[in-house]
């Protein structure tokens, strides 16, 4: 009889336990909904800019219509002149070098390594015209460029290598008298093409996302809630929410998914304990680089091969360059798992003439900030993109080289492929030592990965990270994770937790079965 009673108790306790676990929660299709009604009241215009008479003229020169939105958003120019879209830096603390200048001007990435002397080339992404090597455009309010951001006719195109300017022969007039709110397109043709081509750099941010399918991002796509990025990155007087954390050190004006999704958005309890530690983006985005390449590895030490006196270019089958003389050699992925780390907000950089003091290691250009007992750390995925890049092995620094020029001869290692000379210049021009050795280091960037979120039922699951057979957080090892780890105090005491339940549960049981025989009794 008693081991009919213990066997029926352990039964119903594990029915009850597994009932809670697999307890339904609220599904895709109507989180979806609830967010696709929020944004679907989206404030109509109330302005057609097609019937402004300001608008309906001969634009010259790109500047002349910026000149003509200045006449009626008066204050706007002095908005868009305090971003860091336009600036390029901003003040951050950063933690063991206090307050600092940080931004595209003074932090060396592991792509095409930095932006001082390059300017021209650069400024294809800038919202400005007229930038070059003294960064002439950035005093001037009439080089602001009101149409990268604003054309909503899709025709609008920034020139390559032409200092911010649109390409010449594009109908200035067409474009003026169609501008409207961001659109994806607007936001995608530099956020997704940084770094020189399609998803180079960030692995989540590609052309797939222009029009994407809910199989690549449940919130943009265009048979889904169908958001614009601004939805997400809100912006009051031309400051936005988001930063990217290659170059933002402080944890501020960020986009989360807390904006929306609250903090414990789950009907099961087990999984929003788990957002205590864990970032939403680690379950929801399992994979990353879904539809296009992105690149992974590059390596400047192989560049400079010329085949009778000419660049050469090698190109996988999916059409990715493998190879470029301009720029070395090339690794890329699709359909990636991210890796993950902790992460609180926070970051260090490399800048500017800052030294190396171990060059025998891998050098980590944007430091990531976060570990188990940070109260503030989570884990998020990242993109970790690895590089051997040119390096000063005297001074100690990574070497800035001038890599464009309009023609050969002015030192620049895109025209003339000579690597001391090219770092001769660039370091001069950034006011930098130069020893005129050449050699390369290897770097990391960590590029955390916040887009193409995934279906409910292509998240991970519990068992991809709680077990001992590759979990997804092996390379965390700075906490004890259940199913992953194995420690003999941890899983006996456990087992006699368990089993100290059980027979709590059995006692009690017991007990009110002679509690209530006794009662019959005395009855």
């Amino acid at each position: 009889m008693r081991k009919i009673i213990l066997s029926l108790i352990i039964l119903f306790s594990s029915i009850l336990v597994i009932v809670y676990l697999i307890k339904p929660g609220v599904t895709d299709d109507e989180s979806l909904s609830e967010i696709r009604s929020k944004f679907e009241k989206r404030a109509t215009p109330t302005t057609d800019h097609s019937k402004l008479e300001a608008l309906q003229q001969d634009f010259k020169t790109p500047q002349e219509v910026t000149a003509a939105c200045m006449n009626c958003h008066t204050e706007a120019h002095k908005e868009v002149m305090k971003s860091n879209h336009w600036n390029w830096e901003r003040q951050e603390y950063i933690k063991g070098r206090g307050i600092v200048s940080i931004g595209k001007k003074n932090a060396i990435n592991n792509f095409c390594i930095g932006v001082d002397g390059n300017e021209k080339s650069c400024a294809k992404c800038h919202i400005g015209f007229g930038i070059t090597d003294k960064m002439d455009g950035y005093t001037d309010s009439t080089n602001i460029d009101c149409l990268v951001c604003h054309d909503n006719s899709d025709t609008y195109i920034k020139g390559s290598e032409l200092g911010g300017n649109p390409m010449p022969g594009i109908d200035l007039q067409k474009i003026a008298m169609s501008v409207g709110k961001p659109t994806r397109s607007n936001c995608g043709v530099c956020h997704f093409f940084g770094g020189g081509g399609n998803n180079v750099k960030h692995g989540d941010l590609e052309k797939s996302m222009f029009n994407p399918k809910k199989e690549i991002d449940v919130h943009m796509a265009s048979d889904g809630p169908n958001l614009r990025c601004t939805d997400c990155h809100v912006t009051e007087n031309h400051q936005m929410l988001g930063k990217i954390y290659s170059l933002s050190s402080m944890n501020r004006d960020r986009s989360t998914c807390e904006q929306c999704h609250k903090e414990t958005p789950h009907s099961n309890e087990i999984l929003n304990e788990h957002t205590m530690k864990v970032a939403c983006q680690t379950c929801h985005i399992p994979v990353y680089a879904k539809d296009n390449s992105t690149k992974m590895e590059w390596d400047w030490s192989t560049a400079g091969r010329l085949e009778n006196g000419q660049p050469v270019e090698e190109d996988d089958e999916l059409g990715n360059h493998t190879y470029l003389s301009i720029k070395g050699s090339f690794k890329w992925g699709n359909n990636l798992s991210p890796d993950y780390v902790w992460f609180n907000g926070t970051a260090n950089h490399y800048l500017l003439g800052d030294t190396v003091t171990d060059d025998s290691k891998t050098l980590v250009l944007n430091s990531l900030n976060g570990s188990y007992s940070d109260r503030n750390s989570k884990i998020i995925p990242v993109k970790i993109h690895k590089a051997t890049q040119p390096y000063d092995d005297v001074t100690k620094m990574l070497i800035q080289p001038k890599l464009f020029a309009d023609k050969k001869g002015e030192g620049a290692y895109w025209k003339d492929f000579n690597w001391v000379r090219a770092s001769e210049v660039g370091m001069k021009e950034v006011n930098l030592p130069f020893s005129g050795n050449v050699s390369f280091i290897k770097t990391e960037m960590y590029w955390p990965v916040n887009h193409m979120v995934s279906t409910k039922d292509k998240s991970l699951q519990c068992i991809q990270c709680h077990t001992r057979d590759d979990s997804k957080l092996k390379d965390l090892k700075d906490f004890y994770m259940p199913g992953r780890d194995y420690n003999k105090v941890v899983e006996r005491g456990g087992v006699g937790l368990i089993l100290v339940s059980i027979a709590g549960i059995f006692v009690h049981s017991l007990m009110r079965i002679r509690s209530s025989r006794r009662g019959k009794e005395q009855s």
